[in-house]
Formats: C-alpha cells, structure tokens, sequence
C-alpha cells in the first residue's frame, strides 16, 4: 500500500474536494468522465468499492488507518491523505466520526431497458428535491428487495453526499439510473409489461392490499414529489391509483415511510 500523506496545512490543494467543492461543483467535475461524489463513512466506503466504483483519493484520521488497510492495499495507487482530527476538521469544517472518506469517480448511467431487464418489481422517484428522502427510498428499496429505482430529470442526485450517507451506502446495492424519457418513459415500461401504479389519494384510488391480491408479475411503483405528488401528465398514464389506508385522521405518510409500507406490501 502507498505510504499515507500527513497533512500540515488546511489550504492543500490536493484536499480541495473534501472542503471547498459542493456536490454540483463536484458533479461536474472535468478531469474524471462523469464527475466526482464524496463517499462518508468506512461502511458506505466499501460499498462503493465494491460496487466497483473507482476511488480518486481516501481521507480520513490517523486512528482509522489500521481499519482500512485491506482497501489501501487493493488500490495502492491511490493517494491516502490523513492527519490529527483538528487537521481534518479545519479542512472539512466537521468532525470526523465516521471513519473514512472518499473521493469516488462516478459511473457512467445504465439506459433504462438494460437496468429493468429481467427486473419483477421496480420503483420510480418522480422529481422528489430532498436528498435525505431520495437517500432512505434507497435503503428501504435494498432491505425489501426492489429490482431497480429510476429518477426522473428534476429528481434530486441519489449520489449527492446527503443521500448517500442516509441510504447507508445501499445506494450502490440497487441498480438505477436516469429516466430521460419523462412522462413518456412510463410507455415504455408499460410495453415492457410492467403494470404502473402510482401512490396517490386521487380519485379512484384501490388500496395496497387490492393492488398486492392482483400478483403483477412485474411491476412499477411510481412515487411523486413530497408536496403535490404525483405530476398530472403521471396520473393520466398510471394503470392503478394506490392508496394505504391509514386511521385517526391521518391522510398522508412522507415518501420515506410510504415507500418502505409499499415495498413491503409487495415483497
């Protein structure tokens, strides 16, 4: 493995991606094909790692350095840049309690048909804007099995650090990517043989257990943004409105806790 760098001086540039640089700077980044995200944790780390997503640089304090040296060996050719906890946080402007931090290359998106081939149960995120939500979609999706989760154009980056650290690093478990396609990408899925339904409290509306009883042999969850939900031009396209039933004047659960019901329900 490559000697850890000690650093001296909380303006190195060579660390400028831990401290200076936001998620969308980083996003665009020229010199990697597909930009830069930030991984936080030794967890969420090896995760990415063995997504096979490739590390640019590893950051983390001196008392962590034991724990990943497995890692550090398998890529000896990138750079490990440590230093004293008070060192860290002037660069980052946090403490670090998590262990390690990376630097990870972004992978090129998946189309859309090679990530649903084969797929029985499939989740959609139409324009969601917190990455916390987007982040626990994600775990919840990992833990109850979902084949694949496409965002939408305007939908928040699953990859941004937030949503990342909330998904516990499932994010690099389950298959996803981009829809382009949108509203009509839904078309497409439907010729594909995935029956649409959209979580909704619109007219028409069958409960969970209704759609579960039907036993779709392949199926799309479709969940809408977290104040208005569901776009128009969506629900004109849906095969099903789905509701859970809820009790106690309670008329709507927040898209963390509907999705994790409904990937449940439908395990």
């Amino acid at each position: 493995m490559a000697d850890p760098i000690e650093l001296t001086d909380p303006a190195d540039p060579r660390v400028e991606v831990y401290s200076k640089l936001t998620d969308a700077v980083l996003r665009r980044k020229k010199d990697a094909a597909y930009g830069i995200y930030l991984a936080e944790s030794s967890q969420v780390v090896r995760r990415a790692l063995d997504a096979g997503h490739r590390p640019r640089s590893f950051f983390l304090a001196h008392r962590y350095l034991d724990s990943m040296t497995d890692v550090f060996t398998r890529h000896s050719e990138v750079p490990v840049y440590t230093g004293s906890d008070a060192m860290l946080e002037a660069i980052t402007g946090f403490h670090l309690h998590r262990g390690a931090l990376a630097a990870m290359e972004r992978p090129a998106l998946r189309p859309v048909q090679e990530i649903v081939a084969g797929a029985r149960r499939i989740a959609i995120l139409e324009d969601l804007v917190d990455h916390t939500n987007v982040g626990a979609v994600f775990r919840s999706a990992a833990a109850l099995g979902v084949d694949a989760v496409l965002v939408t154009p305007q939908c928040a980056d699953p990859l941004y650090r937030r949503s990342i650290r909330v998904s516990m690093g499932t994010v690099f478990q389950v298959p996803w990517t981009r829809i382009d396609a949108w509203p009509e990408g839904i078309d497409v899925l439907k010729q594909a043989g995935f029956h649409v339904a959209g979580m909704s409290l619109g007219e028409g509306a069958i409960t969970l257990d209704e759609l579960v009883a039907h036993e779709h042999q392949s199926l799309c969850l479709v969940f809408g943004t977290e104040g208005q939900g569901l776009s128009d031009q969506i629900d004109q396209r849906l095969d099903s409105r789905v509701t859970i039933p809820m009790m106690n004047g309670v008329d709507s659960l927040n898209i963390a806790s509907s999705s994790a019901v409904a990937f449940y329900a439908t395990r």
